[in-house]
């Protein structure tokens, strides 16, 4: 735990630096603009930013990446607040009461209890990544080829929670995107598979123009072809946080925290659930249940905390085991991979102190949110009111200049269009895209594994079933996807039916 402290410390002295600091308030500002505007989401900052980045030594860049997102999803309060509108998915929970708020005429205090409360989740969240991410690193050392199989096929079968109702759309996404990490050579005998004769092909599609286009392209072309929505800001007294909302509801502050990280944990379930999980808890154990949804300080705590609190839990796996608790953390992992970081079991070996400089970014980040949210939240709800027909071509030049700045070929902005398009499309049939990208950032390592492991048992399969971790994460799948269907959980449901009643009986 010493050695920790010391690391930490030095990953801080780091970081305080004019321009590393300077990069840190931008990134954060953008991060905040663009979940503040309803129609864009943390996870196209995050693809977005990435482009920009390319050049930046990889620690600043990682902090850019992590303080816009962060920033998002904090700004997705501004517009749920002052327009019951989110901002991003992770904001809906926060529109209940704190719109009521707003209508009230304690919309600034609304804001400053979700600028607390997020500010208090990711510190929250943050503690469990230091303190977390070091035992699970020990623990994935133990990791070999059957195991790292096996760990990119639950990676791919858990984004079916990403879809939030039909975990089969996931799937197909997910294994759509194995498929399209199999385009161009293969990694053990650079053998050309599925190119068609398109010499471009050879080299596989490239991570960056395939996120831009998923979560940029598509972005600007789904906002087009909605409705413009006429927005009506509410006036709104001082922003400054109350200290004794915080003092008051330090249980729920406590409760939210920790169910966010908990959720984030969890691949595939995201800042939305953790958002609407902590609301949940908090009403249940709330003594002015009466007040949620009507104007509930408590509440809106509870869901600022707990979606905020979200983000370092979804960070965890990422750097453990490679695997992403949410949407913006699979794009964050693609960019770790860009720029020469390799999460997952061997981080602690190789990298052990950039889990520090990770926690160092969240820290930062968080003063951040809440400088903005104390000084700028009367300008920058401003924001919301500017046309949609001048950000959205912003936008797409900046798609098109991410993509083709990575190789200066032509060829990675059409496939930035081409997933714009797929990605649209997608979205209109209510498929998600982060299973997509989480599927092509581990199909090399599926792909890569599964011949290693063949190679070392000599084509026996054996290996992949009886060893104790391959069988535990066999069993792990295999109840996901039997969790999926519904007469299963039904099932399930009444076989624990009885416990429950004993547990009821024994706790009255």
């Amino acid at each position: 735990m010493f050695d920790g402290l010391i690391a930490f410390g030095h990953s801080i002295g780091n970081f305080l630096t004019p321009t590393t600091l300077a990069y840190a308030l931008a990134s954060t500002l953008v991060g905040l603009v663009i979940g503040a505007l309803p129609g864009l989401t943390a996870t196209m900052g995050v693809a977005l930013m990435t482009t920009l980045t390319l050049k930046l030594p990889p620690n600043d860049a990682i902090l850019i990446l992590i303080c816009t997102y962060i920033g998002a999803i904090y700004g997705g309060s501004r517009s749920a607040i002052l327009l019951n509108i989110p901002g991003t998915p992770a904001s809906a929970a926060s529109c209940l009461d704190g719109y009521a708020l707003a209508r009230q005429g304690l919309a600034g205090r609304a804001m400053g209890i979700a600028t607390s409360g997020s500010v208090i989740g990711t510190w929250i969240g943050m503690i469990c990544l230091a303190f977390f991410t070091p035992v699970l690193g020990e623990m994935a050392l133990k990791f070999g080829a059957y195991e790292f199989f096996w760990l990119a096929v639950f990676g791919v079968v858990i984004s079916g929670n990403l879809t939030g109702t039909d975990p089969l759309k996931g799937w197909i996404a997910g294994f759509l995107g194995l498929f399209i990490a199999a385009i161009g050579q293969e990694g053990m005998y650079a053998y050309d598979r599925f190119t068609f004769g398109v010499h471009d092909l050879s080299g596989g599609i490239s991570l960056i123009p395939a996120l831009v286009g998923a979560f940029g392209f598509a972005e600007v072309l789904t906002v087009m072809s909605e409705p413009v929505r006429k927005f009506t800001i509410n006036a709104f007294d001082t922003v400054i946080p109350r200290i004794r909302d915080v003092l008051q509801y330090w249980r729920t502050v406590i409760r939210s925290g920790l169910i966010g990280t908990f959720m984030g944990i969890v691949p595939g379930v995201g800042e939305d659930v953790a958002a609407w999980s902590s609301y949940a808890a908090a009403r249940r154990a709330s003594k002015e249940k009466e007040k949620f949804g009507k104007g509930s300080v408590e509440g809106l705590m509870a869901a600022e905390t707990g979606d905020n609190a979200c983000v370092p839990g979804a960070v965890i796996p990422v750097l453990t085991l490679a695997v992403p608790g949410s949407a913006p953390a699979a794009v964050l992992l693609a960019a770790m991979l860009i720029h020469g970081v390799r999460p997952g079991p061997l981080i602690m070996i190789e990298n052990p102190g950039f889990v520090y400089d990770v926690v160092a970014m969240m820290l930062i980040a968080s003063f951040g949110i809440l400088f903005y949210g104390l000084t700028l939240t009367k300008l920058l709800v401003k924001i919301l009111m500017v046309p949609r027909v001048l950000i959205m071509p912003v936008i797409f030049v900046l798609c098109c200049v991410g993509a083709y700045a990575i190789a200066g070929r032509l060829f990675d902005v059409y496939v930035m269009l081409g997933f714009g398009v797929v990605g649209f499309l997608l979205r209109k049939l209510n498929y998600p895209m982060a299973p997509l990208v989480l599927g092509i950032v581990l199909g090399d390592i599926l792909d890569k594994n599964l011949r290693r492991g063949l190679t070392l048992s000599d084509g026996d399969l054996t290996p992949f079933i009886i060893r104790p971790i391959s069988a535990v994460m066999l069993a792990a799948i295999l109840f996901t996807i039997l969790m999926s269907i519904p007469i299963c959980r039904e099932m399930l449901s009444a076989a624990l039916a009885p416990l429950r009643r004993l547990l009821s009986r024994n706790t009255q």
